[in-house]
C-alpha cells in the first residue's frame, strides 16, 4: 500500500515556491524591467521561501511599490493593494457589511419569521463587502498583497495587520475565522515618516531601499527608456545625484528621473546642459524653493 501525500496545513502554499534562487529572482524581475540588486533579490527569495511578509523601507520614490508590482508581474500573481492613509479603519482595510442590502432583506422578510432566522440570513457572504486584506486572504490563486505606505496610518491600524501577518487569518464575529488556504506574498512599504511597531516588524523580513548610485540609476533609466542614448542617461543620473545632495524639500525620485529622461526624449534634447536643465527642472523638482536652490547651486540662469 502506498503512502498518501500529506495534505497541506491551513494557510500553506499548494504549489512549489515561485523562485528557485536569488539569481532567479533577479532574472525574473529584470524580465519585467525591474533591476534588483543582490540584497533585494536575496531578501525577496528568503521572504518567499520562509513565507514571511517583507517590510520595505526607504525614501519616497526609490521603487518600493514598484517592487511589489514587479513580483506580481514576474510571477503572474494577482496584485491586491491596500493604500494606507490617516484615518484608515477596519471597514476599509478588512470588510464591512452591506447594510442597505441587509435592510432590504429584513423588510422583505415575513414578520412571522423569528429574528434568529433573519439574523442568520443577513450575515452571510451575500452581504459581505470584502476589502483588500480579507480579499487577499480568501483568494485561492497566487496573490501579492501590497500594504502600501503603512507609516501613514494610525498606530491602532497596525493591530488590524498583526493577525493577518502572523496567522494569515481574519476573524469575523458573525461568520467565524477565515484562514488562508493559500498564503499571499506580502509586501509592506514605509517611507519611515514614523516608526512602525516592533510587533509588526517582528513578523516581517526587512529590506531598505535607498537612492541608487549614479551608475545603477543610469542602468535603470536605460532599462526603462531604451530609446535614450546611454551618455544622456548618465548625465541625468549624475545630475539627479547632485540634486539629492542639496537641502531640498523633496529630492528627485527614481520615477521622476525616468520621467526626466522621457521628457528630454520627447523634446529632442541631446545634451543636458544648463539651458536644458533650467527648461525641464519642473519634471524632477516640485517646489518653487527647490527650483531656486538648485538654480543657485548649479549656476543656472532661469
Amino acid at each position: 500500500m502506498g503512502v498518501g501525500r500529506r495534505p497541506p496545513a491551513p494557510g500553506r502554499r499548494l504549489e512549489p515556491l515561485v523562485f528557485s534562487s536569488p539569481a532567479e529572482v533577479a532574472r525574473q524581475l529584470a524580465g519585467v524591467h525591474y533591476l534588483a540588486d543582490t540584497a533585494t533579490a536575496t531578501t525577496v527569495f528568503v521572504a518567499d521561501s520562509l513565507e514571511r511578509p517583507l517590510l520595505v523601507e526607504g525614501p519616497a520614490g526609490v521603487g518600493k511599490t514598484e517592487l511589489a508590482k514587479a513580483i506580481s508581474a514576474a510571477t503572474g500573481a494577482g496584485l491586491i493593494r491596500l493604500q494606507c492613509y490617516e484615518g484608515l479603519d477596519e471597514a476599509r482595510a478588512l470588510y464591512e457589511w452591506n447594510y442597505r442590502k441587509q435592510l432590504l432583506r429584513i423588510q422583505a422578510t415575513s414578520s412571522e419569521q423569528a429574528w434568529d432566522r433573519t439574523h442568520d440570513d443577513i450575515f452571510t457572504d451575500e452581504f459581505l463587502l470584502t476589502r483588500p486584506l480579507l480579499t487577499a486572504i480568501r483568494r485561492d490563486e497566487p496573490t501579492v498583497l501590497l500594504i502600501d505606505e503603512a507609516d501613514k496610518t494610525d498606530i491602532e491600524v497596525e493591530a488590524l495587520l498583526l493577525e493577518v501577518l502572523s496567522e494569515f487569518q481574519v476573524t469575523i464575529p458573525e461568520l467565524g475565522t477565515v484562514t488562508a488556504t493559500r498564503r499571499p506574498f506580502v509586501v509592506v512599504t514605509s517611507n519611515a515618516t514614523r516608526e512602525l511597531s516592533e510587533a509588526l516588524k517582528r513578523r516581517c523580513l526587512y529590506l531598505y531601499l535607498d537612492y541608487p548610485t549614479p551608475e545603477r540609476e543610469k542602468e535603470i533609466i536605460v532599462e526603462q527608456v531604451p530609446e535614450l542614448r546611454a551618455d544622456l542617461a548618465e548625465q541625468i543620473a549624475r545630475t539627479a545625484a547632485t540634486l539629492r545632495t542639496l537641502e531640498l524639500k523633496k529630492a528627485p525620485s527614481v520615477a521622476e528621473t525616468i520621467d526626466w529622461a522621457r521628457t528630454l526624449l520627447a523634446l529632442g534634447i541631446d545634451d543636458l546642459d544648463d539651458a536644458a536643465i533650467a527648461r525641464t527642472l519642473g519634471v524632477v523638482l516640485k517646489h518653487h524653493s527647490d527650483h531656486g536652490r538648485a538654480a543657485k547651486e548649479l549656476g543656472l540662469h532661469e
